[in-house]
């Protein structure tokens, strides 16, 4: 059960975004993750300064917070967002299996600045084949041997 929502880590999270943009790092997106009330990670967009597409700020917290608590589950914590997840963030939040998720701006602030993720959330809707990026399925038998040996493997750390 997630905790009452604490303003003052939301307001961390939106300073983060706002020194992020000062300081040329990248956009105007940061979180933090929290753990019984305490702040364990922040992170901010390094989109740009990386040139790692997919190193948003709820994505670089993620991270931080993996790392931090020697851990890739993140169960028991909430993330603070500045802005409210785009589809990718949102998949790896609930990959991190994090509890509870509070934002400041929505998606349409965020398409007001400049960051539409409307499109995106209309190409999951889609079928794959439906898509504006062409996908194909390939050697699929071969692909499976990756899945049969997982299977096999008697002390797997299943996630």
């Amino acid at each position: 059960m997630p905790h009452s929502p604490n303003p003052a880590h939301l307001r961390r999270a939106i300073a983060l975004a706002q020194e992020n943009i000062l300081a040329g790092r990248g956009g105007p997106f940061a979180a933090v993750i929290v753990r019984d009330g305490v702040i364990v990670a922040e992170g901010a967009n390094s989109v740009t300064s990386s040139n790692d597409p997919t190193a948003h700020g709820e994505v670089n917290a993620i991270r931080n917070a993996c790392r931090a608590l020697g851990t890739f589950s993140l169960a028991g914590c909430e993330i603070y967002s500045s802005c409210e997840p785009c589809p990718m963030c949102l998949a790896a939040i609930y990959w991190a299996r994090l509890g509870a998720i509070y934002y400041g701006s929505n998606q349409l602030d965020a398409a007001k600045a400049g960051f539409d993720d409307a499109f995106l959330y209309e190409e999951v809707r889609k079928e794959s084949g439906a898509r504006s990026i062409p996908a194909q399925q390939l050697l699929p038998h071969e692909a499976w041997e990756a899945f049969a040996a997982w299977l096999a493997l008697p002390d797997k750390i299943d996630y």
